[in-house]
């Protein structure tokens, strides 16, 4: 006979859950495994909410198992320690971003790559190495081992910062990856959502000129004055797409929906790396002359090691980026999916767990 959420382990847990593709969240009493001794035990002060969320609580990548908690961009406080723990104390602000395991042992991992292992264990939705699910920070509180467990710098917003434990990560890593973070760069970023945004950031934070190509021309102004980009680039029109022509060092497309990516190609300079951090569903069409005629990349990048999420927060505390959000109560979180899904949000929303969510 299957173990029921709520006593597979001994430590009572608390968060909201959907129980079917319709995607619905609702109040779940679940548990977490007792503190082991290389584990840190928190208690969830804000949880962001990612778009992969949505498609993971719908079923849309096909994976999911129910009922699934979602959320991995967390952060709160160290309320318990194991006796081994070395980096952390009582007290303490850390995240949990999308892992809590890796094999520890593979190539990737031996390079601090821990999100290309092959036995990875995400925050939320899959078997852990113990064969139970994970659950993630949509909850009243989490457990991982610490080498999972970052570091929260002491500067840096909890509800603003949490975002970034995947939207900083996801366009921080392919910047510093390929290349892309030299002072005087030109760097363009498609898509201004929740990882457009914080790409731009980024991108000026390292000292680049950025510009910004998006779809929809009501958003220059943001971009522009708020986002201090230097570039906008309404990229459904021919003539703006063609003033760019071999002008860009680098590009970080952050579009998820399917979209051509031969004028983003064309906007690149010789050598020129086009990164794809968004996942759009149907296969991407490249022509090889596209590729060949300047000796272009298209490339691929997926959130960040634990050593480069640190690093990426450190990063972000000394230069002062953060995401833009709107911070909810967890009873609210419904609604949010529902306006996540119309992309009416700037840019991320954030729950306000500690202070929302309360046991029945």
């Amino acid at each position: 006979m299957a173990t029921s959420p709520e006593t597979e382990h001994p430590v009572k847990a608390y968060g909201y859950a959907a129980g079917d593709t319709s995607g619905t969240l609702s109040p779940l009493t679940f548990s977490r495994r007792a503190t082991g001794e290389k584990d840190v035990r928190f208690k969830v002060l804000y949880c962001g909410i990612c778009h992969s969320d949505l498609h993971f609580i719908k079923n849309e990548w096909g994976f999911t198992t129910y009922p699934v908690t979602p959320g991995h961009e967390i952060v709160g406080i160290v309320t318990e320690v194991g006796s081994k723990v070395e980096k952390f104390k009582i007290g303490d602000k850390v995240g949990v971003g999308c892992l809590v395991g890796s094999c520890r042992s593979c190539e990737n991992c031996a390079i601090d790559f821990e999100q290309y292992c092959p036995k990875q264990v995400l925050t939320y939705g899959v078997p852990n190495f113990d064969g139970t699910k994970t659950y993630g920070g949509y909850s009243d509180h989490m457990v991982s081992d610490e080498h999972f467990v970052l570091r929260w710098p002491e500067n840096l917003p909890l509800d603003a910062g949490a975002p970034l434990l995947c939207a900083g990560i996801t366009t921080y890593s392919p910047l510093r990856y390929f290349g892309l973070d030299k002072p005087g760069m030109k760097i363009g970023v498609v898509g201004l959502g929740g990882l457009g945004h914080v790409a731009v950031k980024m991108a000026k934070a390292f000292g680049a000129e950025v510009t910004v190509f998006s779809t929809t021309p009501a958003k220059k102004q943001e971009s522009l004055v708020g986002l201090k980009a230097d570039h906008f680039i309404v990229s459904k029109d021919e003539k703006e797409m063609q003033s760019v022509a071999g002008t860009l060092d680098g590009i970080i497309d952050t579009v998820s929906a399917t979209h051509p990516i031969a004028p983003l190609l064309n906007a690149l300079k010789a050598q020129g790396k086009l990164v794809l951090v968004g996942a759009p569903e149907k296969p991407l069409e490249v022509a090889a002359f596209s590729l060949i005629m300047g000796r272009k990349i298209v490339g691929g990048s997926n959130i960040g090691g634990l050593k480069e999420t640190q690093e990426m927060l450190d990063f972000a505390a000394k230069h002062g980026i953060t995401a833009d959000v709107e911070v909810i109560p967890i009873d609210y979180v419904n609604t949010a999916m529902e306006r996540l899904l119309k992309s009416d949000v700037r840019y991320r929303f954030v729950i306000d767990v500690a202070n929302s969510l309360k046991a029945e």
